[in-house]
């Protein structure tokens, strides 16, 4: 039964879903490069390092690939795999695929060999383009090999002269039957979708856009072809920049981007590491749900912040609105040439502030699944309310829409998660976790970070007695699925909680305590030295785990790429050295950390004030720790201390081994007192000293009062926090 209103299907169908906007339809994306190289053939168009290319070189480049391509027999809707190393030559190989008139399909590097293997029988590529020191990472294909860094001698023969139907990209995603699915997208797709962000929200040939996203996620699309089809200039970040606050923070600064689209996941490790945002800095936020909490730490830290949504399926983002203070964070009007019907179970529209699921159709759907024509017609139907033919993809998105058009975000109507941007079917995880003879059976999860993102987490039953080898299962994972499809814990339970009709219930097992029951194939071993014992606090605060021995293993207890960066933040803070992230995946035990520490040398002399939070304009406050000095135990509480004032932990000396430690209490207020006046010269000092260390903080106070500062007031809350305010 329609129970829509007149006017609500009108408001429906020629109101928000009014999107029909020109573009050029049998234009390629190659072709808008090639008219932009023309225009300014002399400008950077991408950066990777030291390295520049010029629009006319990387044209000059990657027509010399597509004569390579074209020569081994690649035409038009052939597929050729690219399995290369971030750098410039990703530019130069995408634009060659195109320009032969092929669709490229992205392998990256960092995927497990075998889901690798899986997308090269699945997509059947005409060729493989590869580098030599990556030749035996995959196994033997049909295919031709063809090498980026030694490309034979320049062949003279002509690509063909594809047309704008053609395929321009093959994109895997996760699939629920337990291997991934190639998603088929255009040339008139990708270049809609082009085009509508050119307009909204808007690049020009002044832009400068940092690139930080792997070619295997949709979304680096806009941030490798966007920039070029304007005359801007694109900056490649490497991989282990882009995974590393601290970093990528300081190469936004020197590259002075005007640009950057990334997850939340990442902006929020940006803001982790300290990044202060720069006043004409465009931000596009997406991939996931993310809270207004974040919005607004960004607002304050850009010129304009957009939210873009959108699935695979709908060629990279199908909405963008623009978000302002105040506002909440809801999924924006559709883009250009873009429609959004919400619908019920039996495919009738619902009224407006009812919930549905979310249908996308227009110019950016996909031709559909490659070799899965079953699948292809289950998740893309007719689309009743176009006058040409044409097809809407279900999204299985929850959603209901507002008074103004724009929708908000209620959920999944499946087991599709988004984790960190990345789109993940739980039911490819739970795959194969029972493939391991030990598992009966298994259940994957996301549930809440604490830190406002989301992690995975995996439950299995034992087949009959058998024990669970937690590190066989995480090597399984490791061999099977790409890294950010590993659950960041894997729990032993003897049954799985049910609803009352006898499905399991996924939200009662999210809710678990799951980090009071990490499971870790090692023998505990309590940390001994105060080296081990540091490093334990630090994983505690990272992975929070209750118990943390020395043979534990950081990945075996849930770390991930993210996990990483904050650790060795902390290990910065706390520890007073900059170790860089390949370093905990060498050594990766609290032993054998604690023992790499203890070989590195502080950064500079000994100072014992740790960064524990930048901020502006506002006093800092200094944070003395308790008996056993380490500042570690103080991050939780400058986490939670609201404001903008920047916070110092001041962390006892010796605790690293290289100096004696202080023996009184009055030598230890002199030294951090003089630590003090170095950064701050005159009050208000503001103190917050815990357990013992507030013995310390009215020590200081006094000195300071002898100096001739104002009075000091002292606070004891019960909470044991002493705390000293001049």
């Amino acid at each position: 039964m329609d129970i829509l209103l007149p006017e609500e299907r009108q408001r429906i169908r020629e109101g928000w879903n009014k999107t029909s906007v020109d573009y050029p339809k049998n234009g390629r994306v190659n072709e808008l490069f090639e008219a932009q190289s023309q225009r300014t053939p002399d400008r950077i168009a991408a950066t990777f390092g030291e390295h520049r290319l010029t629009y006319r070189q990387l044209s000059e480049q990657a027509a010399r690939l597509a004569r390579h391509l074209s020569a081994l027999g690649v035409n038009a809707n052939d597929r050729v795999a690219l399995h290369i190393e971030r750098s410039a030559d990703i530019l130069i190989a995408l634009l060659g695929i195109l320009k032969a008139g092929a669709a490229y399909v992205p392998l990256d590097p960092t995927y497990p060999r075998e889901r690798l293997e899986f997308i090269l029988s699945d997509c059947r590529p005409r060729v493989l383009l590869t580098e030599q020191k990556l030749k035996d990472r995959l196994g033997l294909s049909d295919a031709s090999v063809l090498f980026m860094d030694a490309l034979p001698p320049e062949p003279a023969f002509v690509a063909s002269a594809p047309v704008a139907g053609d395929l321009a990209y093959v994109i895997y995603t996760s699939g629920s039957t337990g291997q991934p699915k190639g998603v088929r997208i255009t040339h008139n797709s990708l270049v809609n979708f082009l085009c509508a962000m050119q307009r909204e929200p808007g690049i020009t040939a002044e832009d400068r856009l940092l690139a930080v996203t792997s070619i295997s996620f949709d979304i680096a699309a806009l941030e490798l072809f966007l920039p070029l089809i304007v005359g801007a200039e694109v900056i490649i970040a490497p991989a282990d920049v882009a995974s590393d606050g601290r970093r990528l923070a300081a190469l936004m600064r020197s590259s002075d981007v005007s640009v950057m689209q990334a997850t939340p996941s990442t902006w929020r490790m940006l803001l982790s590491a300290g990044w202060e945002g720069s006043a004409g800095l465009k931000i596009l936020c997406g991939g996931e749900a993310w809270p207004v909490e974040l919005a607004n730490a960004l607002l304050s830290r850009c010129s304009a912040l957009w939210n873009m949504y959108g699935p695979t399926e709908t060629t990279v983002w199908s909405a963008a609105a623009r978000i302002m203070a105040g506002q909440r964070v809801d999924i924006g009007p559709p883009t250009a040439n873009t429609t959004f019907y919400v619908m019920d179970q039996s495919g009738q529209l619902v009224p407006p502030g009812i919930p549905g699921e979310l249908y996308i159709g227009g110019d950016g759907v996909a031709r559909g699944y490659l070799n899965k024509p079953e699948l292809t017609s289950e998740r893309f139907v007719a689309d009743p309310f176009r006058e040409t033919p044409g097809r809407l993809y279900r999204t299985g998105d929850r959603v209901r829409q507002l008074s103004d058009g724009r929708l908000e975000f209620l959920g999944r109507f499946d087991n599709q998660v988004k984790v960190r941007g990345f789109r993940i079917e739980l039911g490819e995880i739970e795959a194969v976790l029972r493939s391991h003879p030990s598992v009966q059976d298994a259940v994957a999860t996301a549930a809440d970070d604490g830190e406002g993102g989301r992690r995975l987490v995996a439950f299995v039953t034992p087949n009959g007695e058998a024990d669970l080898p937690i590190g066989s299962l995480r090597e399984l994972l490791r061999q099977r699925l790409p890294p950010y499809m590993t659950p960041a814990a894997i729990i032993r339970v003897e049954a799985f909680p049910l609803t009352p009709n006898g499905k399991i219930d996924r939200n009662q097992l999210a809710l678990s305590d799951d980090r009071a029951n990490r499971t870790s194939d090692s023998v505990f071993v309590a940390p001994r030295t105060v080296l081990e014992k540091l490093v334990a606090d630090l994983w505690r605060g990272c992975l929070q785990v209750r118990e943390i021995g020395v043979h534990d293993n950081f990945f075996d207890l849930g770390g991930d790429s993210l996990s990483i960066v904050q650790l060795t933040l902390e290990i910065e803070r706390a520890a007073g050295v900059c170790i860089p992230s390949s370093s905990i995946f060498e050594a990766p035990t609290v032993g054998e950390m604690a023992k790499a520490l203890a070989d590195q040398k502080p950064k500079t002399g000994y100072s014992p004030l740790v960064p524990l939070r930048p901020g502006r304009n506002a006093p800092p406050v200094f944070m003395i720790p308790s008996m056993f000095g380490s500042v570690a135990e103080l991050i939780p509480i400058a986490r939670a201390l609201a404001g903008q004032f920047p916070i110092y932990g001041i962390q006892a000396r010796g605790l690293d081994g290289a100096e004696p430690p202080h023996d009184r209490v009055e030598a230890m207020a002199d030294c951090y007192v003089e630590a003090v006046k170095r950064v701050q010269p005159h009050g208000p000092y503001f103190f917050v000293g815990k357990c013992f260390g507030g013995v310390v903080a009215i020590e200081m106070a006094r000195r300071l009062l002898e100096d001739g500062e104002s009075t000091i007031t002292t606070f004891h809350p019960v909470s044991s926090l002493s705390i000293s305010f001049s």
